[in-house]
C-alpha cells in the first residue's frame, strides 16, 4: 500500500507541474470555450488514462530489464530536460489550434480525439514513462492520468476568469525550478546506486571545497550580473533616486569604493578556494553549508531583483517608495540592500574564508553608509512629513513588528531616517 501511494503522489505531483503551462491546459481553455467543462473533462481523462496506460506499460517493462541505477541515471537526464523544456514554454500549432475551435461533434469525442493526438510524444508522456521505471505502474497511471486531469481542470475552472492576472512567467519558472530539482535528486541517488554507496557519502565526495568556490563563483557573477541588469532597467525606466555627489571623501563615494572592494573580495575567495591557493574554514566546511549558502545567495539574489522590480512598477504607477501602499517597499524601505547583505551572507556560508568574512564586514559597513548618509536622508529632504509617516510604519531593513514604532528624532533630515 505505501508503494502505490508513493507512486500516486510523485507521479500527480510531477505530471501537474508538466501540465502548468503546456499546450494541453491551452487547448483545455479553447475547448472551454465552445463546450461545458464537464465534457471536455470527461474527453481529456479518457484520453490520458489511454495514452499514460501506454506509457506505463513501456516504462514497467523498461524497469524490469535494467538496471536501477542506470534508470535513475537516465531519469535523471530527462527531468532535467523537462526543466528546459518547460522553461522554453509552449504554443499551441496553428493545426493544434483550429482543431481545437472547429470541432462539432461530440464534446467527449472532439476532446479525446484532439487530446489522445496530442499527447503522444508530449513530455507528460515521457515523463510517465520514466516514473513507470522507479515505481508501480498502478500507482503512476491514476496519478499520471488524475494529475494531468486536475491541471487541466485548474486552466478551465481558473484560467478563464483569472488568465490575464495569473503570472505566467512565475508559474514556468517555478515549474522548470522543480523538474530541476527532482532532476538533481535522481541524479545523485543513481550515482549512489551505481557506486554502492549512500546519496549523503555520495554529496560529500562530489562537493568539495573546490567544486563549492566554482559553484559560489558561479552563483556571484550571476547575482551581479542581474542586479546590474536590474540596475539598468530601473534607470530606463527613471526609477533610480538621481546620482548623488560622489566627490571623494563623500558618503557616497565611501558607501561605492566600499562596495566596490567588498565585490572584489566576495567573488575573488571562492576563486582562490576553487583553485586550491586559500583553504576554507575547516569547521564550516561541509556539504550542508554549501546547499544551505547556495539557498541563501538565491534568495538575496531574489529579494534584489523583487526590489528593484517594484522600483519600477511605482514608477510606472507614477508613485514613489514612500507613497507606496503594497508591495515591498511599503513594508521595508531598502529590501534591495537587504538582499545584497543577504547573498554575500550565501557566498561566505558556501566558500568560509577569512576574505569573505572582510567581505560581508565591508558590504554591511557600505550598505549602513548609503542608507543612512545618503538614501534616506534625500528622501527626508524631499518629502519631508511624508517620509517621516513613512519610516515610522515600514522598517530600514526588515518588516517593523506589530506595534513597534520609530522615535520622532531619529526620522528627521538631521539625524538618519530611521532605526532599523
Amino acid at each position: 500500500m505505501n508503494g502505490f501511494l508513493i507512486a500516486f503522489a510523485v507521479s500527480f505531483g510531477v505530471v501537474f507541474v508538466a501540465e502548468l503551462g503546456d499546450k494541453s491546459q491551452l487547448m483545455a481553455l479553447t475547448f472551454a470555450t465552445r463546450y461545458r467543462a464537464l465534457p471536455v473533462l470527461i474527453g481529456i481523462t479518457i484520453a490520458t488514462a489511454v495514452v499514460h496506460a501506454v506509457s506505463v506499460a513501456v516504462g514497467y517493462g523498461l524497469g524490469a530489464a535494467l538496471p536501477t541505477g542506470w534508470i535513475a541515471l537516465v531519469a535523471a537526464v530527462a527531468f532535467l530536460g523537462f526543466g528546459a523544456w518547460t522553461l522554453r514554454g509552449d504554443t499551441l500549432t496553428d493545426d493544434e489550434q483550429s482543431k481545437a475551435e472547429r470541432s462539432t461533434g461530440s464534446a467527449v469525442v472532439a476532446a479525446s480525439v484532439a487530446f489522445f493526438l496530442a499527447e503522444l510524444g508530449d513530455k507528460t508522456m515521457l515523463a510517465t514513462i520514466t516514473l513507470a521505471t522507479q515505481y508501480g505502474w498502478f500507482g503512476t497511471w491514476l496519478g499520471s492520468t488524475l494529475g494531468m486531469v486536475a491541471a487541466d481542470a485548474l486552466a478551465i475552472v481558473v484560467g478563464r476568469q483569472l488568465g490575464r492576472h495569473l503570472p505566467e512567467r512565475a508559474i514556468k519558472f517555478g515549474a522548470s525550478g522543480l523538474f530541476f530539482i527532482f532532476g538533481v535528486w535522481l541524479l545523485v541517488d543513481a550515482l549512489a546506486q551505481i557506486n554502492g554507496v549512500s546519496p549523503t557519502e555520495a554529496l560529500a565526495r562530489a562537493l568539495d571545497h573546490h567544486l563549492a568556490g566554482w559553484i559560489a563563483l558561479g552563483l556571484g557573477l550571476v547575482a551581479m550580473l542581474l542586479g546590474v541588469f536590474g540596475r539598468s532597467r530601473m534607470r530606463r525606466a527613471g526609477a533610480t533616486s538621481g546620482r548623488p555627489t560622489r566627490r571623494a571623501g563623500t558618503p557616497a563615494w565611501w558607501a561605492r569604493a566600499l562596495f566596490g572592494v567588498a565585490l572584489l573580495l566576495g567573488l575573488g575567495a571562492p576563486l582562490l578556494v576553487a583553485t586550491d591557493v586559500v583553504q576554507p574554514i575547516a569547521l564550516f566546511d561541509e556539504p550542508g553549508w554549501v546547499a544551505g549558502g547556495a539557498a541563501v545567495v538565491l534568495l538575496g539574489t531574489a529579494l534584489l531583483l523583487a526590489a528593484q522590480h517594484s522600483r519600477v512598477v511605482l514608477q510606472a504607477r507614477g508613485a514613489d517608495q514612500v507613497t507606496a501602499t503594497r508591495g515591498l517597499h511599503a513594508r521595508i524601505r531598502n529590501p534591495g540592500l537587504t538582499g545584497i547583505v543577504v547573498a554575500t551572507a550565501g557566498l561566505l556560508l558556501m566558500v568560509p574564508t577569512l576574505l569573505g568574512v572582510l567581505a560581508a564586514v565591508l558590504v554591511v559597513v557600505a550598505v549602513h553608509i548609503q542608507v543612512r548618509a545618503v538614501r534616506e536622508p534625500g528622501l527626508a529632504r524631499r518629502h519631508g512629513e511624508a517620509y517621516d509617516a513613512y519610516a515610522a510604519r515600514t522598517g530600514r531593513f526588515l518588516p517593523r513588528t506589530p506595534g513597534q514604532r520609530e522615535p520622532a528624532a531619529a526620522r528627521t533630515p538631521a539625524r538618519d531616517g530611521g532605526r532599523r
